[in-house]
């Protein structure tokens, strides 16, 4: 067919009508009219195509924003590392689950599109930058692997195997097909001789090089959560020997005094050290397949960053043909500066052993790399010699079946081993350029000090090197022959220290004005009364915070009281009070009878404390002729009663959450009112607001005191956790707890407590028990 012909269809396609189409097929021959009818099929198939692929441009967007959540995340993990002086940046908000490989997978639609072409320089170049951006995430989840117990971690590394080997054959069938390899500059017709123009671009290389990387990074997975299971083991067993040494060693709470300040610090420091060095996050970090991750992110970044630079004249032209559209350079750039910020981490994790003590040993250690530690197949040969069950009761079949198991996981044990060493080859890459530089920093100061005048150093503390000496105890390691570097316990002392101090300037300033009105516990005994006749067959327990609310309650009812005095001194300082006798509670009254109590109090504060009514019923707005202090007391117990005695007729079968927790918080007003009303039997039209106000408030702060000598309990049971994976959120949790509390144990430590064991001291129950003995000794001891 000749260039005419070919102008002509040229002409059609841009005008597009039946009618020039029927006046070119007379024109033509019988052959040249069957190719048109062909060309109009494939322009119709085309037309539709460009149709149906008008919502691609917002499916990019979407891909766009997975990969900004991504890059978010890995930065709020940068930023958590640099601020907490981690530099070996442990997994925080960037972790592996079910929602992080839903995200994941959004972002990387790109290389597992099968079809649709990528033909100009951003789309292809963003095709492959996935890949990286992928490679690069798996590089940043690495350590999140030793934050799951053993089925979390199952599940979550098969969910990660699928979604990898399902990207891998994708981009596996492209190769195959070629789609990767075609790259279409302009598509032209060009006047001279009408063909079109079209250029290959060898791409199917670099994407056999992004399936091997990801290949390498997936085995590396594997190989790690095999150790990661055999070594949290090893340091559960050394944590669990230091947490006897540490109870030994520590002088707790003595019978009628608190655990002084110090004490506490020193206790919290110990845990600290058990917490940091034994972290299952820092363990991962120090493994030869972390920093062998690093390094395969880094080349694989590096490749990326240089194709970039290299097709950057094409790229800037922002040449975008696919679907895509327009939302490509946005993919494109969005997940090239993830690649760029997602590598930090990784290769930071390269150092993370250097946090051990540079010495011959260690040295020997990174220079042995054909030595494969136990742990990292520890777990295998345990499978090896591990009974199976058999369904089959055919003596034949049972061989068969054992001894392809015992093949099967001695071959994963040699693959295992292989795996290792290649690891530890690519580490000393890194490790020898950085002992390289430490050396030459070594030699320098020892050169500057032989010809400094002023030279002398000066010897370190002695109490500190006995305090490091003393830290040493409680350090855990996989490995006993490496010990930390010195720079390394004083950075891990300082980091509690620093965190201590950070919550010291948070102190409750109103809650401790509140406790300053307390001088003893006799508000623990005086709230409630036996002799108040019960409305219920079986009374409900008290708890802390219930008491606390309910006299806060009452006091908040009375409308003569300045509402400055009410708001700072009262308020506040209970608002400020729940928070820590919340934590006593739900660390030390964890029972359901009072899980009920303290979820009646929570749903009753809050109540309270935002809306200021009391069970639907607005503070302050009595009936008009309720004015006296005592006339108050009587209504807040006459309507409580009415709805206790109502609850109880109307009550079938078990009471729902929302009636319970209503009937509790009834009982609690009736019976306190009640106490109040009989104190003052006759007298009570002669009381005022204002002294029962006062009378309230001292309740309060006796309660809260006797709550808050709690304290101590509470950091010592935060410091200690059995879940390995909670252990450093547990105490610094202790550490930050001990830090806001600080002048309320030292307020409290002169007090002298009843003698009563720590369990008993965290009921209120077992407390105005003993306070109500020694109030009856000391009447007969007068008669």
């Amino acid at each position: 067919m000749d260039s005419n012909l070919l102008n002509k269809y040229h002409q059609f396609q841009l005008q597009n009508t039946d009618e020039q189409f029927e006046l070119l097929k007379v024109s033509c021959n019988y052959t040249a009219t069957v190719y048109l009818f062909h060309w109009r099929k494939l322009v119709y198939k085309l037309d539709n195509q460009n149709l149906y692929s008008k919502p691609m441009p917002w499916i990019g967007m979407y891909i766009a924003f997975a990969s900004l959540l991504c890059i978010f995340a890995m930065m709020a993990d940068l930023l958590h590392g640099l601020r907490n002086r981690k530099l070996w940046f442990p997994c925080k908000y960037f972790t592996l689950n079910a929602a992080s490989l839903t995200v994941i997978a959004v972002a990387i639609k790109l290389p597992m599109d099968l079809t649709n072409l990528m033909p100009a320089s951003v789309d292809i170049t963003a095709k492959f930058g996935s890949m990286c951006f992928m490679c690069t995430m798996m590089a940043n989840l690495l350590p999140s692997l030793a934050t799951m117990n053993s089925k979390e971690l199952v599940a979550n590394i098969i969910a990660l195997v699928v979604l990898v080997i399902t990207l891998v054959g994708n981009v596996c069938i492209q190769i195959h097909t070629g789609i990767l390899d075609y790259y279409e500059d302009d598509y032209v017709f060009p006047e001279t001789s009408g063909y079109a123009y079209v250029n290959f671009h060898p791409s199917g290389s670099s994407a056999l090089i992004s399936v091997v990387t990801l290949l390498m990074m997936l085995i590396i997975y594997v190989c790690s959560s095999l150790a990661i299971l055999k070594s949290k083991q090893i340091l559960e067993t050394k944590y669990q020997a230091s947490h006897q040494t540490t109870l030994m060693d520590q002088e707790l709470q003595q019978p009628g005094r608190l655990l002084t300040v110090e004490k506490l610090k020193q206790h919290v420091s110990n845990y600290w050290v058990m917490a940091e060095t034994g972290s299952p996050q820092f363990m991962t970090a120090c493994f030869a397949t972390t920093s062998a991750a690093g390094v395969i992110c880094a080349l694989s970044s590096g490749l990326h960053t240089s194709f970039v630079i290299v097709n950057f004249k094409k790229i800037a032209e922002h040449k975008y043909n696919s679907d895509y559209r327009w939302s490509m350079p946005v993919i494109f750039m969005i997940q090239f500066i993830g690649v760029i910020l997602g590598t930090i981490a990784p290769v930071a994790r390269c150092f993370a052993a250097l946090r051990f003590k540079l010495s011959v040993k260690w040295i020997w250690k990174q220079v042995n790399v054909c030595k494969v530690e136990s742990y990292w197949t520890q777990k295998l040969y345990d499978w090896k010699q591990s009974n199976i069950t058999f369904l089959s009761s055919s003596r034949n079949c049972k061989i068969v079946i054992q001894n392809l198991k015992i093949l099967s996981l001695s071959t994963f044990i040699g693959f295992q081993k292989t795996v290792v060493v290649a690891c530890k080859i690519i580490t000393t890459i890194p490790i020898f350029f950085v002992i390289c530089v430490v050396y030459c920093l070594r030699c320098w100061k020892w050169l500057k000090a032989m010809f400094s005048a002023s030279s002398i150093m000066p010897g370190q503390n002695p109490a500190q090197l006995g305090k490091d000496k003393d830290l040493r105890r409680y350090v855990l390691q996989l490995e006993d022959d490496i010990d930390f570097a010195e720079r390394t316990l004083k950075s891990i002392s300082k980091s509690v220290n620093r965190l201590i101090r950070k919550a010291e300037k948070q102190q409750p300033n109103n809650l401790m004005k509140l406790l300053a009105e307390s001088s003893g516990f006799e508000g623990v005994e005086k709230f409630d009364s036996q002799h108040v006749p019960p409305l219920l067959s079986k009374e409900y327990l008290n708890c802390w915070s219930l008491a606390l609310v309910t006299l806060t309650t009452i006091a908040m009812s009375l409308p003569n009281i300045q509402k400055n005095l009410l708001d700072c001194l009262l308020i506040t300082g209970v608002r400020e009070g729940l928070v820590y006798v919340t934590f006593v509670e739900e660390s030390l009254n964890a029972s359901d009878d009072h899980v009920c109590i303290q979820k009646a109090a929570k749903k009753l504060w809050l109540e309270v404390d935002i809306y200021h009514k009391w069970l639907g019923n607005k503070l302050q707005n009595h009936d008009p002729q309720v004015k006296k202090a005592g006339q108050i007391l009587q209504w807040l117990r006459d309507t409580a009663k009415n709805m206790v005695i109502e609850m109880k007729g109307t009550s079938n079968g078990v009471p729902d959450d929302n009636s319970k927790c209503k009937c509790i918080s009834a009982n609690s007003m009736y019976r306190i009112t009640e106490t109040i009303l009989l104190s003052y039997h006759s007298n009570i039209d002669q009381l005022s607001q204002e002294e029962l106000f006062v009378q309230l408030s001292l309740m309060i702060a006796d309660i809260l005191s006797a709550c808050l000598t709690n304290l101590p309990h509470v950091i010592l049971m935060k410091c200690h956790t059995s879940a390995i994976e909670k252990r450093e959120a547990s105490i610094q949790a202790a550490a930050q707890l001990l830090g806001e509390t600080t002048q309320i144990i030292n307020t409290l430590q002169e007090r002298e407590l009843p003698s009563l064991s720590s369990a008993e001291l965290a009921s209120i129950e077992k407390w105005r028990a003993y306070l109500m003995d020694s109030h009856s000794l000391k009447i007969i001891s007068v008669f």
